[in-house]
């Protein structure tokens, strides 16, 4: 099984993290930050404009910078038979 990783910007230091997705669906996504026993989940969920998804994790702010749409998308291209609208 080959794991999903996705790039999220820390917007306090403006930083790109690649991270792994736990669980991905339009109206959120799971990711996990880190590894072992030291690793943490954070939700992120669609911004108001839906334009990004943003979560918070420890008190940083990270956000993914795609659309619903391109995360709609991206979930019918992996998985065809799963996504439905």
């Amino acid at each position: 099984m080959i794991n999903e990783t996705i790039k999220v910007r820390v917007t306090e230091t403006k930083q790109l993290m690649d991270v792994v997705v736990f669980d991905k669906r339009p109206s959120s996504i799971q990711v996990v930050l880190g590894s072992g026993v030291h690793s943490v989940k954070c939700e992120l969920t669609p911004t108001r404009n839906g334009m990004a998804y943003a979560g918070t994790v420890m008190g940083r702010e990270i956000v993914y910078e795609r659309s619903r749409e391109q995360v709609e998308a991206d979930i019918a291209r992996l998985n065809p038979r799963e996504f439905r609208r």
